[in-house]
């Protein structure tokens, strides 16, 4: 039994390598590794889109307590074009109010935390929000606020999510 017990142990260090490489993708390839081997590694994608070209878009949330949202880019060969962490305040950045519509931000980010949705009635507003790391290495929410009506983004902001045992904004390790 103690023999068992130590070769279990033994194995923790690769359970944790293979959990944390499947988190971002770590060891993917671009040019290389297919869709299939993303989906291996990455598990199933919660949003696909797919372009008349043949290409593919993957979204890989991470949330509600994840800091990232993986987009997977796939070419019309079925190759890994690319891999992104698109929760970042330079993408967000990208985002302009009166044109981009809820499916545009869908592409950019991916889906919001589903808990933190919110639609205020007495301003015919949705908010979408999502968890990130800033470029302070701070967690942080970045909200995205649609006119109810016409589902086309009003405004955006991000704020610190301070939910530190002081009351601050807590560093993301990264």
């Amino acid at each position: 039994m103690r023999c068992l017990l130590l070769r279990l142990l033994s194995l923790l260090p690769f359970f944790f390598l293979v959990a944390c490489a499947s988190y971002d993708g770590r060891g993917l390839q671009p040019g290389v590794a297919t869709v299939g081997d993303v989906e291996r590694l990455m598990g199933v994608p919660a949003m696909r889109w797919r372009d008349a070209d043949g290409r593919e878009q993957l979204a890989f949330p991470r949330g509600p307590e994840g800091v990232h949202t993986f987009m997977a880019f796939i070419g019309p060969d079925g190759r890994l074009e690319r891999l992104e962490n698109v929760l970042r305040m330079a993408h967000f950045a990208g985002i302009v109010a009166g044109r981009d519509d809820q499916a545009a931000i869908l592409r950019r980010l991916g889906p919001p935390v589903p808990e933190w949705t919110a639609y205020y009635k007495g301003r015919d507003e949705l908010v979408w929000e999502w968890l990130f790391c800033d470029d302070w290495n701070q967690l942080a929410r970045f909200d995205v606020l649609f006119d109810g009506s016409s589902g086309l983004v009003r405004t955006t902001m991000q704020r610190p999510d301070l939910r530190g045992w002081d009351g601050d904004a807590p560093f993301c390790g990264h």
